[in-house]
Protein backbone atom coordinates (compact mmCIF):
# COMPACT_ATOMS: atom_id res chain seq x y z
CA UNK A 1 0.00 0.00 0.00
CA UNK A 2 1.34 3.46 -0.94
CA UNK A 3 0.33 5.76 1.92
CA UNK A 4 2.03 8.85 0.54
CA UNK A 5 -1.15 9.98 -1.27
CA UNK A 6 -3.68 8.65 1.23
CA UNK A 7 -5.39 11.20 3.52
CA UNK A 8 -4.37 10.88 7.15
CA UNK A 9 -7.93 10.16 8.19
CA UNK A 10 -8.10 7.22 5.79
CA UNK A 11 -4.77 5.64 6.67
CA UNK A 12 -4.68 2.37 8.62
CA UNK A 13 -3.71 2.41 12.27
CA UNK A 14 0.01 1.74 12.96
CA UNK A 15 -0.81 -1.67 14.44
CA UNK A 16 -2.70 -2.59 11.27
CA UNK A 17 0.22 -1.52 9.11
CA UNK A 18 2.60 -3.56 11.27
CA UNK A 19 0.37 -6.60 10.82
CA UNK A 20 0.32 -6.08 7.04
CA UNK A 21 4.13 -5.95 7.03
CA UNK A 22 4.34 -9.11 9.13
CA UNK A 23 1.95 -10.97 6.82
CA UNK A 24 3.87 -9.90 3.72
CA UNK A 25 7.34 -10.74 4.99
CA UNK A 26 7.12 -14.54 4.53
CA UNK A 27 6.31 -14.03 0.85
CA UNK A 28 9.39 -11.86 0.42
CA UNK A 29 11.63 -14.31 2.24
CA UNK A 30 10.28 -17.20 0.20
CA UNK A 31 11.46 -15.39 -2.93
CA UNK A 32 14.85 -14.55 -1.43
CA UNK A 33 15.67 -17.98 -0.01
CA UNK A 34 14.58 -21.15 -1.80
CA UNK A 35 13.88 -23.23 1.33
CA UNK A 36 10.46 -21.72 2.02
CA UNK A 37 8.95 -18.81 3.94
CA UNK A 38 10.15 -17.67 7.35
CA UNK A 39 8.06 -16.42 10.27
CA UNK A 40 7.94 -12.67 10.80
CA UNK A 41 9.76 -10.84 13.62
CA UNK A 42 7.89 -10.83 16.93
CA UNK A 43 7.43 -7.47 18.71
CA UNK A 44 6.76 -9.36 21.95
CA UNK A 45 9.96 -11.36 21.70
CA UNK A 46 11.94 -8.22 20.88
CA UNK A 47 10.48 -6.54 23.96
CA UNK A 48 11.32 -9.56 26.13
CA UNK A 49 14.94 -9.43 24.97
CA UNK A 50 15.26 -5.71 25.69
CA UNK A 51 13.62 -6.18 29.09
CA UNK A 52 16.15 -8.89 29.98
CA UNK A 53 19.10 -6.77 28.89
CA UNK A 54 17.85 -3.75 30.86
CA UNK A 55 17.59 -6.06 33.86
CA UNK A 56 21.37 -6.42 34.03
CA UNK A 57 21.49 -2.91 35.53
CA UNK A 58 24.52 -1.61 33.69
CA UNK A 59 26.30 -3.05 30.68
CA UNK A 60 29.21 -0.61 30.76
CA UNK A 61 32.20 -2.20 29.05
CA UNK A 62 34.27 -1.87 32.24
CA UNK A 63 31.50 -3.05 34.57
CA UNK A 64 31.70 -6.31 36.48
CA UNK A 65 32.31 -9.53 34.59
CA UNK A 66 31.99 -11.82 37.63
CA UNK A 67 28.53 -10.99 38.96
CA UNK A 68 26.08 -13.55 37.51
CA UNK A 69 23.18 -11.10 37.47
CA UNK A 70 24.62 -7.63 36.88
CA UNK A 71 27.09 -6.06 34.47
CA UNK A 72 28.40 -6.69 31.01
CA UNK A 73 29.79 -10.11 31.84
CA UNK A 74 26.36 -11.46 32.77
CA UNK A 75 24.82 -9.79 29.70
CA UNK A 76 27.36 -11.36 27.34
CA UNK A 77 26.92 -14.77 28.96
CA UNK A 78 23.18 -14.44 28.43
CA UNK A 79 23.63 -13.49 24.77
CA UNK A 80 25.88 -16.52 24.23
CA UNK A 81 23.25 -18.71 25.89
CA UNK A 82 20.63 -17.34 23.51
CA UNK A 83 22.71 -18.30 20.48
CA UNK A 84 23.16 -21.78 21.95
CA UNK A 85 19.42 -22.08 22.50
CA UNK A 86 18.76 -21.08 18.90
CA UNK A 87 21.36 -23.61 17.75
CA UNK A 88 19.52 -26.40 19.58
CA UNK A 89 16.45 -25.58 17.51
CA UNK A 90 18.30 -25.94 14.19
CA UNK A 91 20.41 -29.05 14.86
CA UNK A 92 23.51 -27.07 15.75
CA UNK A 93 23.48 -24.80 12.70
CA UNK A 94 24.91 -21.94 14.80
CA UNK A 95 28.16 -22.12 16.72
CA UNK A 96 29.15 -19.64 19.41
CA UNK A 97 32.51 -17.92 19.21
CA UNK A 98 33.71 -15.48 21.87
CA UNK A 99 36.65 -13.37 20.78
CA UNK A 100 38.45 -10.88 23.01
CA UNK A 101 41.37 -8.48 23.17
CA UNK A 102 42.62 -5.88 25.67
CA UNK A 103 42.23 -2.22 24.69
CA UNK A 104 43.52 0.96 26.30
CA UNK A 105 42.40 4.51 25.54
CA UNK A 106 41.14 7.77 27.04
CA UNK A 107 37.89 6.10 28.09
CA UNK A 108 39.70 3.10 29.55
CA UNK A 109 43.08 4.47 30.71
CA UNK A 110 43.92 1.37 32.77
CA UNK A 111 42.82 -0.97 30.03
CA UNK A 112 39.82 -3.26 29.57
CA UNK A 113 39.28 -6.61 27.93
CA UNK A 114 36.71 -6.22 25.15
CA UNK A 115 34.80 -9.34 24.20
CA UNK A 116 32.46 -9.97 21.27
CA UNK A 117 29.89 -12.76 21.29
CA UNK A 118 29.37 -14.26 17.85
CA UNK A 119 26.79 -16.66 16.54
CA UNK A 120 28.12 -18.17 13.31
CA UNK A 121 25.71 -19.87 10.92
CA UNK A 122 27.88 -21.60 8.35
CA UNK A 123 26.73 -21.48 4.76
CA UNK A 124 27.79 -23.55 1.81
CA UNK A 125 30.76 -21.20 1.53
CA UNK A 126 32.29 -20.89 5.01
CA UNK A 127 34.53 -17.96 4.04
CA UNK A 128 32.03 -15.63 2.37
CA UNK A 129 30.12 -13.89 5.13
CA UNK A 130 27.27 -11.50 5.78
CA UNK A 131 27.53 -9.82 9.19
CA UNK A 132 24.70 -8.30 11.21
CA UNK A 133 25.80 -6.67 14.44
CA UNK A 134 24.94 -4.42 17.38
CA UNK A 135 26.74 -3.30 20.51
CA UNK A 136 25.60 -4.56 23.89
CA UNK A 137 27.42 -2.06 26.13
CA UNK A 138 25.64 0.94 27.69
CA UNK A 139 26.57 4.09 29.60
CA UNK A 140 25.22 7.07 31.55
CA UNK A 141 26.19 10.77 31.40
CA UNK A 142 29.75 10.13 32.63
CA UNK A 143 31.30 7.59 30.28
CA UNK A 144 33.72 6.64 33.07
CA UNK A 145 30.88 5.69 35.45
CA UNK A 146 30.93 1.89 35.50
CA UNK A 147 28.49 1.24 38.37
CA UNK A 148 25.35 3.38 38.03
CA UNK A 149 22.31 1.89 36.35
CA UNK A 150 22.58 2.34 32.59
CA UNK A 151 19.52 0.59 31.09
CA UNK A 152 20.58 1.15 27.48
CA UNK A 153 17.15 0.07 26.25
CA UNK A 154 17.30 1.74 22.85
CA UNK A 155 21.06 2.32 22.83
CA UNK A 156 21.56 -0.46 22.17
CA UNK A 157 19.53 -3.34 23.55
CA UNK A 158 17.26 -2.62 20.57
CA UNK A 159 20.04 -3.60 18.17
CA UNK A 160 20.99 -6.70 20.15
CA UNK A 161 17.35 -7.79 20.22
CA UNK A 162 17.23 -7.37 16.44
CA UNK A 163 20.38 -9.48 15.97
CA UNK A 164 19.04 -12.31 18.16
CA UNK A 165 15.66 -12.22 16.43
CA UNK A 166 17.37 -12.34 13.03
CA UNK A 167 19.31 -15.40 14.18
CA UNK A 168 16.10 -17.11 15.32
CA UNK A 169 14.42 -16.53 11.97
CA UNK A 170 17.30 -17.08 9.56
CA UNK A 171 18.55 -20.21 11.34
CA UNK A 172 15.56 -21.99 9.78
CA UNK A 173 17.15 -21.68 6.34
CA UNK A 174 20.39 -22.80 4.72
CA UNK A 175 22.26 -20.18 2.71
CA UNK A 176 25.20 -20.00 0.34
CA UNK A 177 27.02 -17.44 2.49
CA UNK A 178 27.89 -17.76 6.16
CA UNK A 179 25.95 -15.41 8.44
CA UNK A 180 27.73 -13.92 11.45
CA UNK A 181 25.49 -12.54 14.20
CA UNK A 182 27.69 -10.18 16.22
CA UNK A 183 27.17 -8.72 19.70
CA UNK A 184 29.89 -6.12 20.25
CA UNK A 185 31.36 -4.60 23.41
CA UNK A 186 33.38 -1.42 23.73
CA UNK A 187 31.37 0.75 21.32
CA UNK A 188 31.07 3.61 23.79
CA UNK A 189 34.82 3.49 24.46
CA UNK A 190 35.91 3.76 20.83
CA UNK A 191 34.23 1.17 18.56
CA UNK A 192 36.64 -1.40 19.98
CA UNK A 193 34.45 -4.47 19.63
CA UNK A 194 33.79 -3.70 15.99
CA UNK A 195 37.50 -3.12 15.42
CA UNK A 196 38.16 -6.52 16.99
CA UNK A 197 35.71 -8.29 14.68
CA UNK A 198 36.89 -6.43 11.58
CA UNK A 199 40.48 -7.43 12.35
CA UNK A 200 39.32 -11.00 13.02
CA UNK A 201 37.51 -11.11 9.67
CA UNK A 202 40.68 -10.04 7.90
CA UNK A 203 42.85 -12.50 9.83
CA UNK A 204 40.50 -15.39 9.07
CA UNK A 205 40.33 -14.53 5.39
CA UNK A 206 36.60 -13.85 5.38
CA UNK A 207 35.20 -12.35 2.20
CA UNK A 208 32.67 -9.94 3.65
CA UNK A 209 29.75 -9.33 1.28
CA UNK A 210 27.98 -6.99 3.71
CA UNK A 211 28.04 -5.70 7.26
CA UNK A 212 24.78 -4.37 8.71
CA UNK A 213 25.22 -2.34 11.91
CA UNK A 214 22.07 -1.68 13.94
CA UNK A 215 22.40 1.01 16.60
CA UNK A 216 19.45 2.89 18.15
CA UNK A 217 16.70 1.27 16.09
CA UNK A 218 13.73 1.09 18.46
CA UNK A 219 12.09 4.49 19.05
CA UNK A 220 9.65 6.61 17.07
CA UNK A 221 9.27 9.61 19.43
CA UNK A 222 12.22 11.94 18.98
CA UNK A 223 13.54 15.06 20.64
CA UNK A 224 10.79 17.53 21.48
CA UNK A 225 8.04 14.96 20.96
CA UNK A 226 8.34 14.69 17.18
CA UNK A 227 7.04 11.33 15.95
CA UNK A 228 8.45 9.61 12.87
CA UNK A 229 7.37 6.01 12.53
CA UNK A 230 7.37 5.50 8.77
CA UNK A 231 11.08 5.35 7.95
CA UNK A 232 14.51 4.16 9.05
CA UNK A 233 17.79 5.83 8.17
CA UNK A 234 20.50 3.77 6.48
CA UNK A 235 23.87 5.53 6.44
CA UNK A 236 26.53 4.65 3.86
CA UNK A 237 29.80 6.08 2.65
CA UNK A 238 30.29 7.26 -0.94
CA UNK A 239 34.03 7.70 -1.43
CA UNK A 240 35.54 4.71 0.34
CA UNK A 241 37.52 5.16 3.56
CA UNK A 242 39.80 2.33 2.44
CA UNK A 243 40.77 3.91 -0.87
CA UNK A 244 44.07 5.69 -1.33
CA UNK A 245 44.48 8.91 -3.26
CA UNK A 246 44.98 7.21 -6.62
CA UNK A 247 41.86 5.07 -6.23
CA UNK A 248 39.81 8.07 -5.12
CA UNK A 249 40.98 10.05 -8.14
CA UNK A 250 39.97 7.14 -10.34
CA UNK A 251 36.49 6.97 -8.78
CA UNK A 252 36.15 10.72 -9.26
CA UNK A 253 37.13 10.41 -12.93
CA UNK A 254 34.62 7.58 -13.46
CA UNK A 255 31.78 9.37 -11.64
CA UNK A 256 31.34 6.55 -9.16
CA UNK A 257 31.03 8.59 -5.98
CA UNK A 258 27.46 7.39 -5.40
CA UNK A 259 28.06 3.75 -6.34
CA UNK A 260 30.79 2.42 -4.06
CA UNK A 261 30.21 -0.98 -2.40
CA UNK A 262 28.62 0.45 0.75
CA UNK A 263 26.36 2.83 -1.12
CA UNK A 264 25.38 -0.04 -3.44
CA UNK A 265 24.59 -2.12 -0.34
CA UNK A 266 22.38 0.66 1.02
CA UNK A 267 20.55 0.88 -2.31
CA UNK A 268 20.00 -2.88 -2.27
CA UNK A 269 18.53 -2.64 1.23
CA UNK A 270 16.26 0.16 0.04
CA UNK A 271 15.08 -2.05 -2.80
CA UNK A 272 14.31 -4.88 -0.38
CA UNK A 273 12.36 -2.55 1.92
CA UNK A 274 10.18 -1.36 -0.94
CA UNK A 275 8.91 -4.91 -1.48
CA UNK A 276 7.48 -5.15 2.06
CA UNK A 277 3.90 -3.75 1.98
CA UNK A 278 3.14 -1.58 4.97
CA UNK A 279 6.78 -1.56 5.99
CA UNK A 280 9.23 1.28 6.45
CA UNK A 281 10.74 3.64 3.94
CA UNK A 282 14.54 3.42 3.88
CA UNK A 283 16.03 6.89 3.90
CA UNK A 284 19.34 6.64 2.08
CA UNK A 285 21.44 8.95 4.22
CA UNK A 286 24.38 9.75 1.99
CA UNK A 287 27.10 10.07 4.62
CA UNK A 288 28.95 7.40 6.63
CA UNK A 289 27.04 8.19 9.86
CA UNK A 290 25.21 10.97 11.65
CA UNK A 291 26.93 14.33 11.32
CA UNK A 292 30.21 14.30 13.24
CA UNK A 293 29.44 10.93 14.88
CA UNK A 294 30.37 7.30 14.31
CA UNK A 295 29.34 3.69 14.74
CA UNK A 296 30.44 0.07 14.66
CA UNK A 297 30.37 -0.19 10.88
CA UNK A 298 33.30 2.20 10.52
CA UNK A 299 36.13 -0.24 11.39
CA UNK A 300 34.80 -2.46 8.60
CA UNK A 301 34.82 0.45 6.16
CA UNK A 302 38.46 1.15 6.99
CA UNK A 303 39.34 -2.38 5.91
CA UNK A 304 37.38 -2.07 2.67
CA UNK A 305 34.31 -4.12 3.62
CA UNK A 306 30.84 -2.94 2.48
CA UNK A 307 29.07 -1.71 5.63
CA UNK A 308 26.08 0.44 6.58
CA UNK A 309 24.37 1.69 9.71
CA UNK A 310 20.66 1.48 10.55
CA UNK A 311 19.36 4.14 12.94
CA UNK A 312 15.96 5.63 13.76
CA UNK A 313 14.62 8.63 11.89
CA UNK A 314 14.16 10.77 15.03
CA UNK A 315 16.65 10.44 17.86
CA UNK A 316 15.76 11.51 21.39
CA UNK A 317 18.96 12.81 22.97
CA UNK A 318 17.31 13.16 26.38
CA UNK A 319 17.23 9.36 26.41
CA UNK A 320 20.79 8.79 25.21
CA UNK A 321 23.85 8.68 27.50
CA UNK A 322 21.92 10.17 30.42
CA UNK A 323 21.77 9.59 34.16
CA UNK A 324 18.31 8.39 35.20
CA UNK A 325 16.39 11.44 36.47
CA UNK A 326 13.47 13.80 35.87
CA UNK A 327 14.01 17.53 35.51
CA UNK A 328 11.18 20.03 35.01
CA UNK A 329 8.88 17.15 34.20
CA UNK A 330 11.20 15.83 31.49
CA UNK A 331 12.41 12.22 31.93
CA UNK A 332 16.05 11.52 31.17
CA UNK A 333 17.59 8.11 30.63
CA UNK A 334 17.42 5.27 28.14
CA UNK A 335 14.48 3.33 29.56
CA UNK A 336 12.21 0.83 27.89
CA UNK A 337 9.13 3.05 27.99
CA UNK A 338 10.67 5.19 25.25
CA UNK A 339 10.59 2.36 22.71
CA UNK A 340 8.17 1.26 19.98
CA UNK A 341 8.38 -2.51 19.47
CA UNK A 342 6.13 -2.84 16.39
CA UNK A 343 8.49 -0.31 14.77
CA UNK A 344 11.53 -2.32 15.88
CA UNK A 345 9.90 -5.41 14.34
CA UNK A 346 9.68 -3.58 11.02
CA UNK A 347 13.36 -2.62 11.17
CA UNK A 348 14.16 -6.25 11.98
CA UNK A 349 12.08 -7.38 9.01
CA UNK A 350 14.16 -5.25 6.64
CA UNK A 351 17.40 -6.63 8.08
CA UNK A 352 16.18 -10.22 7.85
CA UNK A 353 14.97 -9.84 4.27
CA UNK A 354 18.18 -8.11 3.18
CA UNK A 355 20.38 -10.75 4.82
CA UNK A 356 18.30 -13.53 3.27
CA UNK A 357 18.73 -12.03 -0.18
CA UNK A 358 22.45 -11.40 0.13
CA UNK A 359 23.27 -14.72 1.78
CA UNK A 360 21.26 -16.66 -0.83
CA UNK A 361 22.91 -14.83 -3.73
CA UNK A 362 26.42 -15.28 -5.11
CA UNK A 363 29.12 -12.77 -4.28
CA UNK A 364 29.13 -9.46 -6.14
CA UNK A 365 31.19 -9.52 -9.36
CA UNK A 366 34.75 -8.25 -9.23
CA UNK A 367 36.78 -6.36 -11.80
CA UNK A 368 33.79 -4.91 -13.64
CA UNK A 369 34.94 -2.59 -16.40
CA UNK A 370 33.53 -0.66 -19.33
CA UNK A 371 35.03 0.56 -22.58
CA UNK A 372 33.66 2.51 -25.50
CA UNK A 373 35.36 5.85 -25.88
CA UNK A 374 34.56 7.44 -29.26
CA UNK A 375 31.71 4.96 -29.76
CA UNK A 376 27.91 4.81 -29.40
CA UNK A 377 28.25 1.34 -27.81
CA UNK A 378 29.57 0.32 -24.40
CA UNK A 379 31.43 -2.96 -23.82
CA UNK A 380 31.06 -4.40 -20.31
CA UNK A 381 33.39 -7.06 -18.87
CA UNK A 382 33.75 -8.73 -15.47
CA UNK A 383 35.24 -11.75 -13.75
CA UNK A 384 33.16 -14.91 -13.37
CA UNK A 385 31.60 -15.41 -9.93
CA UNK A 386 31.53 -18.91 -8.39
CA UNK A 387 27.95 -20.15 -8.09
CA UNK A 388 26.46 -17.51 -10.38
CA UNK A 389 23.82 -18.83 -12.78
CA UNK A 390 23.70 -15.55 -14.71
CA UNK A 391 24.42 -11.85 -14.41
CA UNK A 392 22.35 -8.70 -14.50
CA UNK A 393 23.67 -5.66 -16.32
CA UNK A 394 22.23 -2.42 -14.97
CA UNK A 395 22.63 1.03 -16.41
CA UNK A 396 21.25 4.55 -16.14
CA UNK A 397 21.88 7.97 -17.58
CA UNK A 398 24.46 9.98 -15.70
CA UNK A 399 21.81 12.40 -14.45
CA UNK A 400 19.84 9.65 -12.63
CA UNK A 401 20.46 8.20 -9.16
CA UNK A 402 18.70 4.85 -9.61
CA UNK A 403 19.26 2.13 -12.18
CA UNK A 404 16.67 2.36 -14.96
CA UNK A 405 17.57 -0.40 -17.43
CA UNK A 406 18.60 -4.05 -17.09
CA UNK A 407 19.71 -6.99 -19.20
CA UNK A 408 20.32 -10.54 -17.97
CA UNK A 409 23.16 -12.50 -19.57
CA UNK A 410 25.04 -15.74 -18.94
CA UNK A 411 28.53 -14.78 -20.10
CA UNK A 412 31.06 -12.36 -18.65
CA UNK A 413 31.07 -9.78 -21.40
CA UNK A 414 28.36 -7.96 -23.31
CA UNK A 415 27.88 -4.96 -25.57
CA UNK A 416 25.22 -2.36 -24.84
CA UNK A 417 24.37 -0.99 -28.26
CA UNK A 418 23.48 2.69 -28.46
CA UNK A 419 24.35 3.21 -24.79
CA UNK A 420 27.19 5.75 -25.00
CA UNK A 421 29.80 5.34 -22.26
CA UNK A 422 30.07 9.12 -21.90
CA UNK A 423 26.47 9.50 -20.81
CA UNK A 424 25.67 6.33 -18.85
CA UNK A 425 26.72 4.59 -15.65
CA UNK A 426 26.87 0.79 -15.71
CA UNK A 427 26.93 -1.90 -13.01
CA UNK A 428 26.78 -5.69 -12.83
CA UNK A 429 25.27 -8.05 -10.24
CA UNK A 430 25.41 -11.84 -9.96
CA UNK A 431 22.26 -13.98 -9.91
CA UNK A 432 21.85 -17.31 -8.19
CA UNK A 433 19.93 -20.25 -9.58
CA UNK A 434 16.80 -19.18 -7.70
CA UNK A 435 17.09 -15.54 -8.78
CA UNK A 436 18.70 -14.06 -5.65
CA UNK A 437 20.72 -11.02 -6.66
CA UNK A 438 24.01 -9.80 -5.25
CA UNK A 439 24.89 -6.19 -4.63
CA UNK A 440 25.67 -4.29 -7.83
CA UNK A 441 29.32 -3.64 -8.65
CA UNK A 442 29.95 -0.31 -10.38
CA UNK A 443 31.83 -0.53 -13.67
CA UNK A 444 35.03 1.48 -13.95
CA UNK A 445 37.52 1.98 -16.70
CA UNK A 446 39.12 -1.07 -18.27
CA UNK A 447 42.65 -1.47 -16.83
CA UNK A 448 45.40 -0.25 -19.09
CA UNK A 449 47.63 -2.97 -20.52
Amino acid sequence: MDLSRTPLSARPEPATIAAMSILALPLLLAAAAPSGPLPAPSPDRLKATVTTLVGFGTRHTASTTTDPKRGIGAARDWAAAQFKQIARGCNGCITVDRISRPFTGPRAPTGVVVEDVLGIQKGRDPNRVVIVGAHIDSRVSDVMNTTSDAPGANDNASGVALVLEAARLLSRQTFDATIVYAVFSGEEQGLWGAELLADTAKARGWRVSAMLNNDIVGNTIGQGGVKIDDRIRVFSEGIRASEGEVAQQGRRAEGGEDDGPSRALAKAIDGVAKTIPGGLDVMLDRRPDRFGRGGDHEPFLKLGYPAVRFSVAAENWDRQHQDLRTEAGVPYGDTIDGMDFPYLAKVTAINVAAIARLAAAPAAPADVSIAGALSRDTTVKWSAVPGAASYRIRWRRNDAQDWTDTRDVTGTTTVLAQVPVDDNFVGVSALGAHGSESVVTFAGREPRK
